[in-house]
């Protein structure tokens, strides 16, 4: 893979610099890390159609777009519910 220059503010670079540091990266592997980590638009459409395609034979009903659309953020309240249980394990407020 050819590698290639990103030109950023210097305290950018330090800052990623003192993060793969940390982390015991280099800089460049520190910026793939987080490249890899970051989606797209279209590979969050992608994802998103995957997993409703997923729940759609697993629930075995045939749900539209639209329906998907105007029910509950499923996942938006089991991470709610998990960082809450998290919360009441280390014994700190909400």
């Amino acid at each position: 893979m050819a590698n290639t220059t990103i030109q950023v503010p210097r305290e950018t670079r330090d800052h990623l610099a003192a993060l793969a540091a940390e982390r015991g990266l280099t800089l460049g592997q520190l910026v793939q890390q987080l490249a890899a980590h970051e989606l797209t638009e279209t590979q969050i459409a992608e994802r998103l159609e995957a997993d409703r395609a997923a729940a759609r034979r697993n629930m075995g009903v045939d749900l539209a777009d639209e329906e998907f659309d105007q029910g509950p953020d499923v996942l938006s309240n089991i991470y709610r519910i998990a960082a809450e249980k998290v919360r009441a394990a280390r014994g700190t407020a909400a």
